[in-house]
């Protein structure tokens, strides 16, 4: 690499690192431009319930099953949080740190963060020495390349495609199962493996944080059935997994500590229970009695729990809310009539209540009426308002563009929205029915959500979702949620409003071309808005991620590089024999 290469990458990544920083201020309100201090965000940014102590279990209840474990398929923040800071480890990770600090990259399975060659169209990993399986069997490099490959089998579907986008010869790749290879991803030996991607990519070190970049020992691969049972080069192991009931997280004693700076791996044990109900989650935590004292929630708050929460100073004590970075939005099937009209889609942002919208969503103490499409942290802390629509919408408005595209009667149409999101589902129904688009609400569990609104043939025509950058880049937001040239027939992720416009993608191609940071990050700013006007999607809320916590935890924070999660890298228990172990 000669010195204009390393002066260019340094450029680029500090750059990048700079927009982490504003991507973890939020939680502090310290520029957001919005004045006083949220009430429900007190504990961002602080680690709360002090240091922990090893040993006892940590249970964590959850309304729902995980989406994906295998690492070739998990795309889901909190399921990739539990996932890397758990069971599997990656090339690179983040620091297990609140606010900025964790938007920052560390050494994972290798020895740094990359060195890049060929003007960052090469990148070369080196893996530490000692690393070891469950079993105490050796990881290698030729693992990571065995599954950055079977993340392409199409019987693999919904995880990170970043290495489909990226690595050189990839195109038409349809996984080792016949015994191919990708020649870009080579292991000159046990401990090196070399990336050649087809064009230039000096945030690459960002996406070997995803568990794509996970080893994976051919002789365990056992196709999509890994998914109940990863095998572990993390600190703990799964001991039981009973899908949509239990799973059990037992130590791997064949994980070094000396080896990873990362997780600290306080708890003996880690057992989730799942298929309870959300409220019941909240009042559980909210009495902290006995062994739920030493339990958290997985998903967020209930926003019926909200008024529980933040009138009691103990309880509220005890509530994270790190802001989950992640922009919600009802996404328009842009493929299928009437939808594949500019102006009906455009008569749906001007129909939606965003205010109704946010209170459904537990109210604007744990939410931010969004007007953009990216989050905030993408545009230096606040996300611009090019449409100028009203917080409650404007009606008349909707009406007209109705009638401009010959619908003025309206019409019916079906809207996806997860469980927990029913509230919401009725919040944009009776926001749409104003302007006399009648929409029919089909609920669907979490942990199956992501598969069924990623099935385009059979899926509705509105789903409400969201998308979270992987690192604080407009790179890892625009292209996923817009590009037409990645929709998938079956496992389809982030373009759910199967959005294809060719201007958009050679925009995008335009400024992924781009070698100055900065000219990038404007670039991906007003393209934004350029989207925005073209209405494949109506913006909804910024959610923050409320997660209460049990009076027994220790270490706990909110991450902000894991959409607001809690950090399980470092949490644990105060006091681990009141835990009942």
């Amino acid at each position: 690499m000669d010195t204009r290469t390393r002066t260019a990458l340094a450029t680029a990544l500090v750059a990048a690192l700079s927009l982490g920083a504003a991507a973890c201020s939020g939680g502090k309100k310290a520029d957001d431009g919005r004045g006083a201090e949220n009430p429900a965000t007190a504990n961002n940014g602080a680690v709360v319930g002090g240091t922990p102590q090893r040993g006892g279990t940590l249970t964590v209840l959850s309304n729902q099953d995980f989406t994906h474990l295998d690492p070739a398929r998990n795309w889901v923040m909190s399921d990739m949080d539990f996932g890397t800071r758990l069971l599997y480890r990656t090339l690179v990770t983040y620091k297990a740190e609140p606010g900025a600090s964790g938007g920052e990259l560390t050494p994972d399975l290798a020895e740094d963060l990359g060195v890049p060659s060929n003007g960052a169209k090469t990148w070369t990993f080196k893996l530490k020495k000692g690393l070891k399986y469950e079993d105490g069997s050796p990881i290698t490099a030729q693992d990571i390349k065995y599954n950055v490959e079977r993340s392409f089998s199409p019987d693999l579907p919904g995880g990170p495609d970043y290495a489909a986008r990226y690595l050189a010869g990839a195109e038409g790749y349809q996984g080792p199962s016949q015994g191919k290879q990708l020649d870009s991803v080579k292991t000159p030996d046990a401990h090196t493996i070399v990336f050649e991607l087809r064009k230039p990519f000096a945030e690459f070190p960002y996406a070997t944080v995803l568990p794509t970049f996970a080893p994976v020992p051919k002789a365990k691969d056992n196709g999509p059935q890994y998914d109940n049972r990863p095998f572990s080069s993390g600190p703990y192991k799964i001991e039981s997994y009973a899908r949509d009931k239990q799973l059990t997280l037992v130590r791997n004693t064949h994980w070094d500590p000396k080896t990873d700076t990362v997780r600290k791996a306080y708890p003996d044990k880690v057992v989730m229970t799942m298929g309870l109900k959300a409220t019941q989650i909240d009042d559980r935590l909210i009495a902290s009695s006995g062994g739920d004292a030493s339990a958290v929630q997985w998903r967020k708050l209930s926003p019926e729990s909200t008024s529980k929460v933040l009138t009691r100073a103990e309880v509220k004590a005890r509530l994270l809310a790190e802001s989950s970075n992640c922009t919600e939005m009802v996404q328009m099937h842009t493929g299928r009539a009437p939808f594949d009209n500019v102006k009906v889609r455009q008569a749906v942002q001007y129909a939606l209540d965003r205010e109704a919208v946010t209170t459904a969503s537990g109210g604007p103490a744990l939410n931010d009426p969004a007007t953009a499409l990216m989050p905030g942290s993408l545009f230096a802390g606040k996300q611009p308002d090019s449409l100028k629509i009203p917080l409650t919408g404007d009606v008349e408005k909707a009406k007209q563009l109705l009638k401009e595209a010959d619908r003025a009667g309206g019409f019916s149409t079906s809207i996806t929205v997860s469980n927990g999101d029913k509230g919401v589902g009725e919040a944009i129904q009776q926001s749409l029915g104003r302007a006399g688009i009648k929409v029919v609400i089909e609920t669907v569990d979490p942990s199956a959500f992501y598969d069924t609104i990623g099935d385009t043939k059979n899926r509705t025509d509105l789903v409400y979702t969201g998308w979270c950058p992987d690192y604080p880049s407009g790179s890892t937001f625009l292209p996923f949620v817009f590009d037409g040239r990645y929709i998938k027939e079956k496992g389809n992720s982030g373009n759910h409003s199967l959005f294809r416009d060719d201007a958009t993608m050679k925009r995008m191609d335009e400024i992924a071309a781009m070698t100055d940071a900065a000219q990038a990050n404007k670039a991906w700013q007003e393209l934004d808005g350029q989207i925005l006007a073209k209405a494949p999607t109506a913006p909804a809320v910024v959610e923050r991620m409320p997660l209460l916590i049990g009076t027994n935890i220790a270490g706990a924070f909110g991450h902000t590089s894991f959409g607001g999660q809690l950090d399980y890298a470092t949490i644990g228990l105060k006091d681990p024999s009141r835990s009942g172990s």
